[in-house]
């Protein structure tokens, strides 16, 4: 399994709906909504990097109102 974090830019007042979205994606095990640079913090698991980097084009960045993503791969060593 591989870990990601996704940092997630929304719309002016888009958090919440975006929040309330990506929450119910099974793939996502933790959501948090932020302060600062970015709206929002998202932990999420797949099989490996390329289903996640799949995920976030598909599932994430198509929903309405993200402007911008930025994924963190977690290192397997």
């Amino acid at each position: 399994m591989s870990v990601g974090y996704v940092l997630v830019n929304v719309d002016p007042g888009a958090e919440l709906d975006v929040f309330n979205t990506v929450s119910k994606f099974p793939f996502v095990i933790d959501a948090n909504l932020l302060f600062g640079d970015h709206d929002l913090i998202l932990k999420i698991e797949a099989n490996d990097m390329g289903d996640i980097a799949r995920l976030v084009v598909k599932s994430i960045r198509s929903i309405p109102g993200v402007s911008n993503t930025k994924t963190l791969a977690c290192a397997e060593l």
